[in-house]
């Protein structure tokens, strides 16, 4: 898996980013301009104009995002426009197609996890990295990221990690936030209560469900274009999200566009019911290898009624700041790496 470390100014991240993922990032446009042309019958030109919209949002109110997509497309010898569309791919397609996941916080007494599969198809799995970037006055960041998108899955140097579930709600607003710059701003943050404090003041553009997590708090941060809704931990100190919405959002209407979603928090809860008070990193991970209901399991399989597979795993403890990333689904791992800050 490709390892990229940025530091410095927003740009010179955003060109180091897209010098050493030129391909990576070319296969990416190239994956999303065909999923695009199917999905919502938008030619890549069209995108571009959508992503326009966002482009000048950015560059009024996150300037320094604005600037890391520049040196990203410097960088790779892309776009801009190009670079902007595949960070608010969400937002873009409305959600239509947005990536699958069960996600995990459990605050123990000796741990804080935060884990999750992210699902998606199995095309894009060459172009994922990971990337650790270093800022001056922010926490040092390590994240596993789609080639040119500036935020996504990871931990930070003060303990705050970010995992994401995709949810199905119609409608965007392109004067929001769109999710992945809410994944980058949530792991600029120093605890998960600043990350969510943050996010709402800006609104988000999209639906999706953000579990942030640090040492001692964690909350699911459910929105959609016009609503906010927090999970708390239950008195097991879990919180356990999938595909669709878990709590009201008045005027705002789920699809649950997978279907499988509840069955897949369902057998997460139950799982983790079956284990101690402080599970091993082993059993952790075991959490994420369930292969019930197959193709459309925690541990997915692509196939036509599921839609995607697990790509990788990834399981953190955000008190002792270490993650480890399975590549390939958890049952049939490809490559592991641990990561530390």
């Amino acid at each position: 898996m490709l390892f990229i470390e940025g530091k410095g100014k927003p740009y010179e991240i955003g060109h180091q980013h897209g010098t050493a993922a030129k391909t990576e990032i070319a296969r990416c446009i190239t994956f999303y301009a065909s999923l695009f042309k199917k999905n919502c019958k938008q030619d890549w030109p069209e995108v571009l104009q959508e992503a326009k919209k966002f482009e000048q949002t950015a560059k009024e109110k996150w300037p320094a995002y604005h600037e890391e997509m520049c040196g990203i497309a410097d960088g790779s010898g892309k776009e801009l426009l190009d670079i902007v569309a595949i960070n608010v791919r969400t937002e873009i397609n409305f959600g239509l197609f947005s990536d699958g996941c069960t996600a995990l916080a459990w605050g123990t007494e000796k741990r804080a996890w935060l884990a999750q599969n992210w699902d998606w198809m199995t095309e894009q799995k060459p172009n994922l990295i990971l990337m650790k970037i270093t800022q001056q006055d922010k926490p040092t960041i390590i994240q596993v990221t789609e080639a040119g998108i500036i935020g996504k899955i990871g931990f930070n140097s003060s303990g705050v990690g970010t995992l994401l579930n995709a949810i199905k709600v119609h409608g965007v607003d392109e004067a929001r936030m769109p999710v992945h710059f809410g994944l980058r701003m949530a792991l600029e943050s120093h605890s998960a209560e600043e990350a969510v404090q943050r996010l709402q003041s800006y609104g988000m553009a999209a639906s999706a469900h953000i579990l942030i997590s640090d040492a001692n708090t964690a909350i699911g941060l459910e929105f959609t274009k016009s609503t906010f809704a927090n999970c708390l931990p239950d008195e097991k100190g879990r919180i356990v999200h999938a595909n669709h919405l878990l709590l009201e959002h008045p005027g705002e209407v789920d699809t649950v566009w997978l279907k499988d979603s509840p069955a897949r928090v369902k057998t997460m809860t139950e799982n983790s019911e079956n284990l101690g008070s402080e599970p091993s990193w082993e059993e952790v991970g075991r959490l994420f290898e369930d292969e019930r209901n197959l193709p459309s399991a925690i541990c997915r399989f692509e196939a036509p009624e599921s839609g995607s597979a697990t790509l990788f795993n990834i399981v953190m403890d955000l008190k002792s700041k270490t993650a480890v990333v399975r590549m390939g689904r958890p049952t049939q791992v490809e490559e592991t790496v641990t990561l530390s800050l």
